[in-house]
């Protein structure tokens, strides 16, 4: 009996593996942005796909989870908080306010980020949305206050950084989650699957080639330790189309 929320990867990359043009550029700014767009031709015969639409019908997919190196590039500097000067305890438990958690999923929805070090500065909402924070014991109080400030939802799993399992599981025990749709980049997916939280994986092959040592791809993270084996998959599907791109679906398998 599946004791968590079911975790789907859904990831883009190019034919080599590689989820970003360099280490340092984040795809949802220019010029990167286009130029990845500009990988794919546009085909004859597109068939469409809404990973998280075809989730939500089979699983009840009701969160999408990112890093917060998605958001952030790593050099960035975020803009510094207002000093908190109470009494800290009290932040270092889960914010979960009735009125945002109680909303009925559909239409409801979670966009979680896991971010211990307090980077992600939010200012954007969307209708159905509700932002949810997986911090740890080391986030800055500064950051937790502000959440709160804010009312944007988080939950404290882990210590020195978020406990990956912990958090998948909260997101089910605390909030009725039952599937997470995990668009984010290598270094989080990687981890998951160090963790063993990865179910499913939707691949999208881009006609194009990359390269680069050290650009991100499709799973970064921990190396296998010596004799380990890799997580095996089982094909469940493949498209193709004129334009050259390639969409794998597979499932973990057991063994």
């Amino acid at each position: 009996m599946r004791e968590r929320p079911r975790v789907v990867v859904s990831v883009g990359a190019s034919v080599d593996g590689k989820v970003a043009l360099t280490r340092d550029a984040l795809l949802m700014h220019q010029p990167s942005l286009d130029l990845w767009g500009a990988m794919t031709p546009r085909a004859a015969d597109p068939v469409p796909l809404d990973i998280l639409d075809v989730l939500r019908q089979q699983y009840g997919c009701n969160a999408i989870l990112e890093g917060s190196g998605s958001l952030v590039a790593e050099h960035e500097i975020p803009e510094e908080l207002p000093t908190y000067d109470g009494d800290t305890a009290g932040l270092y438990q889960h914010f979960l306010p009735p009125d945002i958690t109680g909303q009925p999923s559909p239409p409801h929805m979670w966009f979680t980020v896991v971010d211990s070090r307090g980077r992600v500065r939010w200012t954007e909402k969307h209708h159905n949305w509700d932002a949810l924070v997986l911090v740890a014991g080391s986030t800055p109080a500064d950051y937790l206050a502000y959440l709160r400030r804010e009312r944007i939802c988080y939950l404290v799993v882990g210590e020195e950084r978020v406990d990956l399992a912990r958090g998948i599981a909260a997101m089910g025990t605390e909030l009725g989650i039952s599937c997470v749709l995990s668009t984010a980049g290598g270094g989080l997916n990687g981890a998951m699957l160090r963790a063993g939280l990865i179910d499913e994986l939707h691949l999208t092959l881009a006609p194009a080639l990359i390269g680069g040592l050290g650009t991100p791809s499709v799973m970064d993270g921990p190396p296998l330790a010596v004799g380990e084996s890799p997580t095996r998959l089982q094909l469940l599907s493949v498209h193709t189309d004129t334009g050259g791109s390639v969409r794998l679906h597979y499932v973990v398998t057991e063994s």
